[in-house]
């Protein structure tokens, strides 16, 4: 937290909101529907609104008719009515189509470029009047006598060696009577404040995935507008939870998608790679063979549902979006329990405004549980632990109890685990053969980088960090053989040298860092959480374009 007495330039707002995804953006543009008045500051650490948004995505529009109830007058660029829903299992050479869980049903759900999302919403913002600062990355939360009161944002030109280099500027204190963090996943301010003001005191560890995408120009014979596709199953091993999307937009284009519970026990297994080999599927090579893929980006995203969510209120500040947690796992989908929270947040801040009383904020809280959010999470709050229960076909079973016998309202509620805590060591699991990339289907990962845009600036600190450089070999390498290394989906991190320690040097670890697509996996899945994301500078990191 702050403590530098630097002095730096100052400006002062009512409402600051970090974070420029849906969350942040129906924050703001709430409370300037109910406050026209009050000043409200948006950042966002991408070069622009919807430069770092990486989602399917299938939009749910029950939050964005609550919030702007005109909008299909005027709709985000290249939003497609969903026309036809399919759910498949994948064995190695078969498809085989199953009922779709009514969690999963799109009928009224339209397939959408989420970064088009984002910068339509932000459009709307900035006609309301809301400032929005992209490529100011908060770096630092202002908190003086136990009270946040704003953060730290827009740092640059620090070198790697920590002296400040001929472009240096000390940023900026943005400050706010009230400060909303709706960072996305394994926000880095929102890490700290969780340990700050004991947030996640009372609640299941939360658990992640890593969800990985490419956008694919095809065929226009081959494009079904509308379509939406998911599968389960095949290429991964039943005691790892996962799946994947084709969703079918705008002009020939569609988004191929993959996710990996990061609870997964082998050491050996690479996301990434098992993104690959899906994609030479039977049931999936025939959508994409003559097609090109145009882009790549991966992204963490929250699964711990109802039970990991934190505290979302504290002393001048609060919490909204995926940043706490409020995916919608089994739906697959999050934009609009995401979209609500946010204008939930915003509600209680026009309150406190209006009547100057800071407790009012506490009704946040009770506005989010008296919502249709927690209603719809409660419904389904035992489906993803029981895949990691009970495994996949265990956990499908467990899955159609809850869901069409108990119907939600199963007398019990399962828990989670902590991510870090799941690998096996290596010698005890089966490694994995992944087959080379074709270059046609199935990819490297410099290649797929180089598709995200990704960039930072070669002289700022490397952003990812190892508390304890000595640990890594003893542990990460000696036991896990540098798993790190594996469910990196960018290339960032590569153990080099020799175990015997001859001229090739010991085994040690390289990191990559300007490959980083800000995915946030490795701070997650380290095995004793000894690598850290901190905050790079602002507009570094990847840059989606088109239907990301």
């Amino acid at each position: 937290m702050s403590g530098d007495t630097e002095q730096r330039e100052s400006m002062e707002f009512d409402v600051l909101v970090v974070g420029g995804g849906p969350a942040g953006l129906a924050t703001a543009i709430r409370l300037k529907q109910l406050s026209p008045d009050a000043t409200v500051c948006l950042v966002e650490k991408g070069s622009e609104i919807g430069a770092h948004i990486l989602s399917g995505a299938v939009l749910e529009p029950r939050a964005l008719d609550e919030l702007i109830p005109d909008w299909r007058d005027d709709p985000p660029a290249m939003a497609t009515p969903v026309t036809d829903d399919r759910f498949m299992l994948l064995t190695e050479a078969r498809g085989f189509k199953l009922p779709t869980p009514p969690q999963m049903h799109n009928e009224g759900n339209y397939v959408v470029s989420l970064g088009n999302v984002c910068r339509w919403l932000g459009a709307k913002a900035e006609a309301l009047g809301v400032e929005i600062y992209p490529g100011f990355a908060a770096s630092d939360t202002i908190i003086e006598d136990g009270q946040v009161k704003g953060v730290v944002a827009g740092v640059m030109g620090i070198q790697r060696d920590g002296t400040k280099g001929p472009n240096y500027q000390p940023g900026m204190e943005l400050r706010a009577t009230y400060t909303v963090f709706a960072e996305g996943c394994r926000g880095s301010l929102t890490k700290r404040l969780f340990e700050t003001f004991n947030l996640r005191a009372g609640v299941a560890p939360q658990t992640f995935a890593l969800g990985m995408k490419e956008l694919w120009e095809i065929p226009k014979e081959k494009h079904k507008p509308g379509l939406v596709w998911h599968s389960t199953g095949w290429p991964l091993p039943s005691d790892t939870y996962g799946g994947s999307w084709l969703y079918m937009l705008g002009d020939n284009l569609v988004s191929v998608g993959f996710v990996v519970g990061l609870d997964y026990p082998n050491p050996w297994l690479s996301p990434f790679d098992e993104f690959q080999r899906f994609k030479t599927h039977p049931a999936v090579r025939g959508f994409l063979e003559g097609g090109k893929r145009i882009s790549y980006g991966a992204r963490a995203l929250n699964e711990g549902g109802i039970q990991a969510i934190p505290k979302l209120v504290f002393p001048g500040g609060m919490l909204a979006g995926d940043t706490a947690g409020f995916l919608n796992v089994p739906k697959i989908k999050g934009t609009h329990t995401s979209m609500k929270s946010g204008m939930v947040a915003a509600e209680a801040i026009a309150a406190a405004l209006e009547g100057d009383r800071p407790a009012v904020l506490d009704s946040y809280e009770a506005g989010i549980r008296a919502s249709w959010v927690w209603e719809e999470l409660q419904g389904v709050r035992n489906i993803r632990p029981g895949f990691a229960k009970y495994g996949f076909w265990g956990g499908m079973a467990a899955a159609a109890l809850d869901t069409y016998v108990f119907r939600g309202k199963a007398p019990w509620t399962w828990g989670h685990h902590a991510d870090h805590e799941t690998l096996k060591p290596a010698a005890e699991s089966p490694k994995i053969a992944y087959p080379k990339p074709d270059g046609v289907l199935s990819f490297d990962r410099l290649s797929s980088v180089f598709l995200s845009n990704t960039n930072h600036e070669e002289d700022q600190p490397a952003h990812l960090v190892l508390r304890d450089p000595g640990r890594w070999k003893g542990t990460n390498w000696e036991k896990f053989r540098s798993p790190e290394s594996r469910y990196c989906p960018a290339a960032v991190y590569e153990a080099v040298g020799s175990e015997a320690g001859n001229a090739e040097g010991e085994m040690h670890l390289v990191i990559n860092a300007q490959n980083c697509v800000h995915c946030k996996t490795c701070d997650i899945k380290d095995p004793t959480q000894n690598i850290d994301w901190k905050t790079p500078e602002g507009g570094g990191g990847p840059n989606y374009i088109g239907g990301m």
